[in-house]
């Protein structure tokens, strides 16, 4: 029930709004207004589990973001007076809120006090908005500048998920990453960063299901012994699916990526995009190794399930990993 009250209804409806607003207006001030009303509908959702962890992820959330919007306005009203430093300007401001490189310093602390589910929101809708709004800034002058965001947020999200246990901090890091790659798609073909940011959505729910249900929050909870073998087994898929290894789903969207860098000749951008994505399947690995060989004793927490609802949730799960198989089997 708490699903259909009246105030989520309210405050999904108007993210979704200030989303949309956006992303189709043609001034930069309602922009920034579409981005106001996002922030504004967001936070009583982080604030929903009525803790003190959410409720600090909330204030953090909003301080950063107000940090945001502000430089944002600041440098909108520059445009009448100065051209290219207001354009540097706001792709600063939009790379805070989008959480990349080297701005991406909140994202971590945040989604550690969050749910699975505000964590999903974080990790992909709210990134929509800043990068359609990048899109606007690109020229000649700031394509140099989102060219560097985009290895350093592939370099620090590869990085910085390796000494982390605790999995909310290790997919915030992982988002970092796949920002790298919605930017160098983005600096290329409008349309193959909506194809990256679609697959990777799809992936993250996935994921963040099995996560959720099995109410996973650290490295020590995948070894559960009452978790299936079956269930870890599609859960470290979904995984590998994430980092962008073939067969799955997460392969398609960066070989499309990688192969236009290559043909536009920005191999170096190419290279250290395809060794994070390594590293990020290192740690992957390292998580299915750490549920698969060790046996640890049950938790504090009850991880008691219904023997149907896990049959219904590795059925869901399975087809997003598989799909790209089953459209391969006629050719």
């Amino acid at each position: 029930m708490l699903l259909l009250s009246p105030s989520l209804v309210l405050f999904w409806s108007t993210l979704m709004t200030g989303t949309l607003i956006s992303i189709s207006s043609s001034s930069w001030f309602v922009a920034w207004l579409g981005l106001e009303l996002n922030l504004l509908s967001f936070i009583p959702l982080i604030t929903s589990k009525q803790n003190t962890f959410s409720s600090e992820a909330a204030l953090k959330y909003f301080l950063i973001q107000a940090l945001g919007s502000a430089t944002l306005l600041a440098s909108v009203s520059m445009l009448f007076l100065f051209k290219m430093t207001p354009s540097i300007l706001i792709l600063c401001s939009l790379t805070l809120k989008m959480g990349a490189a080297p701005l991406h310093f909140w994202l971590p602390t945040i989604m550690q006090g969050m749910s699975w589910q505000n964590c999903l929101i974080l990790m992909t809708l709210q990134k929509v908005a800043p990068i359609v709004l990048t899109s606007y800034t690109l020229s000649p002058q700031t394509s140099f500048l989102v060219m560097s965001i985009s290895m350093l947020s592939a370099l620090l999200g590869g990085i910085g998920g390796l000494n982390q246990t605790l999995l909310r901090k290790l997919m915030a890091y992982s988002s970092v990453n796949h920002m790298a790659w919605m930017l160098a798609a983005m600096m290329m073909n409008t349309n193959l960063w909506v194809h990256y940011i679609f697959a990777y959505t799809v992936i993250s729910i996935s994921l963040v299901t099995l996560l959720n249900f099995n109410q996973a929050y650290h490295i020590k909870h995948l070894t559960n012994p009452s978790n299936s073998q079956l269930n870890k087994i599609i859960m470290f898929l979904t995984l590998f699916s994430l980092g962008g290894l073939p067969p799955f789903l997460g392969f398609l969207p960066k070989l499309s990526v990688i192969k236009d860098l290559v043909n536009q000749e920005l191999l170096l951008l190419a290279f250290i995009l395809a060794m994070s994505a390594l590293i990020t399947l290192f740690y992957y690995v390292r998580l299915s190794l750490t549920a698969f060989t060790l046996a640890a004793p049950k938790t504090s927490r009850s991880f008691n399930h219904a023997n149907h609802s896990a049959s219904t949730m590795t059925l869901l799960n399975m087809f997003p990993l598989f799909f790209p198989m089953i459209v391969m089997i006629p050719f």
